[in-house]
């Protein structure tokens, strides 16, 4: 085994995983419509079956009949004008409470969090257009992989070992960097303003807690994953859990400054 195999050993099947994946998400954030509306929606629910999944292991319906309540509130918020569309996003949380399920406290507010966020990305998708998305996604992917490679080459101390222990000081910073730069691109074709590379960066670092709190999460529950439902990622909880973090941190930030748009 070579020096960069034993560093980096499941590279190829995260690039080939990353690369499908992207593919799918870049064609439907830029097709918008029905088509970035069922991504969005159809990830949310299978996160929600994959967070009730590894929270009650033992409990087989559970899991499918909170996912199909997170579809249903999330298809009926879309038809409901603002802000009465966040109403039924709080439904499988709260039945979770109700039935006290395993963890229903966690699974409430991450399960909420998930909702939310794929509910104001369909809300941001169709009001802001596709380079916003673009935008974001990129702060969230250059992070991932500037982390990635900065922790595994670099090493040193760890962000937060007892919550994940793989997170190195050098990954968070050079995430930052990453996304910062990215808000430099940017700046050469929207109209967004000088703000956006420190937004970006303060984005990146939503998007590494966003991951923190889902590591915390499976540490909890005794997993190593969400699911297998991804070669090289887990599930999907494993592979958006940062882009949850950096989608709920803009939506706040979205009300008090210019999100980017196409100049001209």
């Amino acid at each position: 085994m070579t020096a960069a195999a034993g560093r980096f050993p499941d590279l190829a099947t995260r690039l080939g995983s990353g690369a499908v994946l992207a593919g799918i998400g870049i064609a439907a954030i830029w097709a918008g419509g029905l088509w970035f509306e069922g991504l969005a929606v159809g990830a949310a629910t299978v996160m929600i079956w994959e967070l009730a999944r590894m929270q009650a292991p033992g409990d087989r319906a559970g899991p499918y009949a909170l996912a199909a309540l997170a579809l249903a509130a999330l298809v009926v918020s879309h038809f409901l004008p603002r802000p009465w569309g966040l109403v039924p996003l709080f439904a499988p949380g709260l039945v979770a409470l109700a039935l006290r399920r395993p963890e229903a406290v966690i699974f409430a507010a991450y399960g909420t969090a998930v909702l939310l966020a794929s509910h104001g990305l369909v809300a941001f998708r169709a009001e802001y257009g596709g380079l916003w998305l673009s935008w974001l996604v990129a702060v969230v992917v250059v992070t991932d992989i500037a982390g990635y490679f900065a922790g595994r080459l670099i090493g040193g101390p760890k962000f937060w070992p007892r919550v994940s222990p793989k997170k190195t000081w050098a990954g968070i910073v050079a995430g930052w960097v990453g996304g910062a730069l990215v808000g430099f691109a940017f700046l050469g074709f929207t109209t967004a303003g000088r703000d956006l590379p420190w937004i970006s960066a303060a984005l990146s670092f939503a998007s590494q807690l966003g991951d923190i709190a889902e590591s915390a999460i499976k540490r909890r529950a005794g997993v190593k994953d969400a699911s297998q439902l991804i070669p090289g990622h887990g599930g999907l909880l494993d592979r958006f859990d940062a882009l949850l973090g950096g989608a709920l941190f803009m939506l706040v930030v979205s009300f008090f400054v210019v999100v980017p748009v196409a100049r001209g």
